[in-house]
């Protein structure tokens, strides 16, 4: 009987010396059991390892195909590290021209040698009161502030994630994610041995139902999601919808994890937090509000969990700096993040404008308030040739691989973060892509 990694090392020759072709369709996975003699269970298991090895990329309804620029070592975790590209719409981190000029006038005064050394000396989880309270006031939105004693602090936003995950989700554990969620999420369970399950999405976002579905099959620890500004698809539940899925956790007694770290854009909108305070602890950070090179995440709590998350985020080694802690209090009080908001506010409509005129015609779904922009690409492109064809032109996009919970799930289209290039290079590389789009696949992507 032969070993599934066997016929997936014969499989990894045949791409490796070509005959096996970027874009080339596996068979199904019937008709490969027959084609090497094999059980389909164990088809199965070599498809599996061929995804692994990041060699074979699954659409869903279309089938199995080789990726391009295939290697023998699985791909680098997405969306951890800038690609090198040129241009670089995978990472999105928004930048104002007032920026710079506002943070550097909040500091001025913490550059005194006596202030300063204070705030380079070691602090915990829960800050000091003053940040607690400049901290409520940064988070509050919709009519809703938290209570100041339920904010913890972290060092940014992703330690914030991985120690509300690790509290909430042993082991072995059940994590509800929606269908294409934040990849941090992903890197994390793998590295907690967590299964995520994935969750059904409609155009309002997560569905409530899917979330009873799923604990009902087992049991859920918690659920991570992303009512306002979702990353990738930008969608921004209605709040009936908010109330629905709050409805539904309440009454199955599974905490959620809610991460607000885009819903400073859409800032008259209150989260779920504020319909479950009980049940919800909400995560956020400075890096999209403020700059990405001062970070600091919060965690805000339900008061039976304080206790739990801040032993969480001590033990992970994910408490904050001190210096970060002061530099956010200073810039709350003296109105440099409110001024930030609405100047972020105000560019992501001018970027959202310049997607929407540079792609017209084609599949593109978004909100006027976000960042970042999903594509359904045309056929024929499939999303992993289009992000090779991208990146021969030194542009560097995500695809939905990168988002999608299990391999076999990916829908064929990208993310385009929109916020980190100028404005002039922006509409450059929306230019160009729109350009790969209408070509045929076979005119670029070449070896």
């Amino acid at each position: 009987m032969k070993d599934y990694r066997s016929v997936a090392d014969a499989v990894a020759d045949q791409i490796r010396t070509g005959i096996l072709r970027p874009g080339d369709q596996l068979p199904p996975q019937r008709e490969f059991a027959q084609q090497y003699g094999i059980a389909g269970s164990t088809a199965a298991r070599v498809y599996r390892e061929l995804a692994r090895r990041g060699l074979t990329l699954g659409e869903v309804g279309r089938g199995t195909f080789v990726r391009a620029e295939s290697s023998h070592v699985p791909a680098a975790p997405a969306l951890t590290e800038p690609a090198g590209s040129r241009i670089d719409l995978e990472l999105n981190y928004p930048v104002v021209p007032e920026q710079t000029a506002l943070l550097a006038e909040g500091l001025a005064g913490l550059m005194r040698p006596d202030v300063l050394g204070d705030a380079l000396r070691p602090i915990g989880a829960a800050g000091l009161p003053a940040f607690r309270e400049s901290a409520a006031d940064l988070l509050a939105r919709g009519g809703w502030r938290p209570e100041p004693e339920r904010v913890l602090f972290a060092g940014n936003g992703r330690q914030a994630i991985a120690a509300v995950i690790t509290a909430l989700v042993p082991p072995g554990g059940r994590l509800g994610v929606e269908a294409l969620t934040y990849p941090i999420v992903k890197a994390v369970a793998a590295r907690l041995g967590i299964t995520l399950v994935p969750l059904a999405m409609d155009g309002s976002g997560l569905i409530p139902e899917a979330v009873e579905e799923a604990h009902r099959n087992g049991p859920l620890n918690a659920v991570y999601v992303q009512p306002t500004l979702h990353n990738p698809l930008s969608l921004t539940m209605p709040p009936e919808r908010v109330a629905r899925l709050a409805e539904v956790l309440l009454r199955l007694g599974i905490p959620a994890i809610e991460d607000t770290v885009w819903a400073f854009l859409r800032d008259e909108l209150p989260p779920l937090a504020a319909l479950a305070p009980e049940g919800t602890v909400l995560v956020d950070s400075l890096s999209k509000r403020i700059a990405p090179g001062l970070t600091l995440g919060f965690v805000v709590a339900p008061g039976s969990l304080t206790g739990d998350l801040g032993t969480s985020l001590r033990s992970g080694g994910w408490t904050p700096m001190r210096f970060a802690l002061e530099s956010a209090h200073r810039w709350q009080q003296d109105g440099a993040v409110q001024a930030l908001v609405k100047a972020k506010q105000r560019e992501a409509a001018v970027r959202q404008e310049l997607a929407a005129r540079h792609l017209a015609g084609f599949e593109v779904q978004s909100d006027p308030c976000s960042f970042h922009c999903w594509w359904q690409l045309p056929r024929p492109w499939r999303a992993d040739t289009f992000v090779a064809a991208a990146a021969r032109h030194g542009i560097g996009v995500a695809p939905a691989a990168a988002f999608a919970v299990g391999r076999n799930n990916a829908p064929n289209a990208i993310r385009l973060g929109l916020a980190s290039p100028h404005a002039d290079v922006l509409t450059q590389a929306l230019d160009t892509l729109a350009e790969i789009a209408r070509s045929a696949p076979d005119d670029l992507v070449t070896d």
